[in-house]
């Protein structure tokens, strides 16, 4: 029987519901949730993920605060910016966007943001909190993918869960969330002996690579819930995940699609995290 889909479109429809709700009660306490989004140069895929963040955030009531500078804006002007934006009470979220360009240094001006609004979670500070499991944010795909678990009313408390990557913005969050949800987690990678083996154990199996159709139906255990985070565009165009999907569909009990699966979720989770800002703020007035 083949796998039941976890719709990310469905699941992030019901996210992006709940927090303009929210939005408007926020606004009617006289806080508008505000997120500053920055984009340096003219990456045409940060553009367009830029667009729809903004289009995202005018569709739940929460203002964007667009920026945009030039490619060879200096590292200097862009921690100024980022400076401006900490102090700026109206704002409520900071997002910069990644890449960007060689002369700046992305760890510097991480590390620059509020974590107060940090958004996308990367902060140190943040990244501290995830590991002792007493945050406010959490990395947008990785919350993501906990929702969509949520959603389907999949546990991963007591199950064997294996993250294929390790990247510090989805591979070792991920692993900490599964491991706060009590799941038993193995992160494996591009140095892992017999990786077939291991991800064949996994009753949930988390595959962020970036390499497409990486996960073949050998590699997965029957009934096994795969969550596909890969993004990859093909020779042809089209776009393909990290997981073999045709193929792996019949042998696993859930899986997502690409597009259509963890990527809405992602978007989703950042208005959630913009939302949790103003309203944090809120409190300590």
């Amino acid at each position: 029987m083949p796998a039941k889909l976890l719709d990310g479109k469905a699941v992030a429809a019901s996210v992006r519901a709940r927090v303009a709700e929210d939005v408007r009660r926020l606004r009617e306490s006289g806080i508008t949730p505000a997120l500053a989004v920055v984009l340096v140069g003219d990456n045409p895929a940060s553009q367009v993920y830029v667009r729809n963040k903004e289009k995202d955030c005018a569709e739940v009531g929460i203002r964007s605060v667009g920026r945009r500078l030039p490619a060879e804006t200096t590292q200097a002007e862009l921690l100024a910016l980022v400076d401006e934006l900490n102090r700026d009470p109206q704002v409520h979220g900071i997002l910069v966007q990644l890449p960007l360009p060689p002369q700046i240094d992305e760890r510097a001006v991480i590390e620059a943001i509020d974590p107060a609004k940090d958004v996308d979670a990367f902060h140190p500070s943040n990244v501290g909190r995830i590991m002792l499991g007493e945050y406010e944010f959490l990395p947008c795909t990785p919350a993501g993918v906990m929702e969509l678990l949520a959603d389907a009313g999949i546990s991963p408390a007591g199950k064997t869960c294996v993250v294929i990557g390790r990247s510090n913005i989805v591979g070792k969050p991920m692993a900490m969330l599964l491991l706060h949800a009590d799941g038993t987690v193995t992160v494996a990678h591009s140095k892992t002996p017999n990786l077939a083996e291991v991800t064949a154990r996994a009753d949930i199996l988390v595959c962020a690579v970036g390499r497409a159709h990486f996960v073949t139906a050998d590699m997965v255990k029957p009934g096994a819930v795969v969550i596909d985070v890969g993004m990859n565009r093909l020779e042809n165009g089209k776009l393909a995940g990290d997981v073999d999907f045709e193929a792996v569909a019949e042998k696993a009990s859930y899986i997502t699609p690409v597009p259509g699966g963890v990527g809405p979720m992602t978007r989703a989770m950042l208005l959630q995290n913009t939302l949790r800002a103003a309203a944090l703020l809120q409190k300590k007035d």
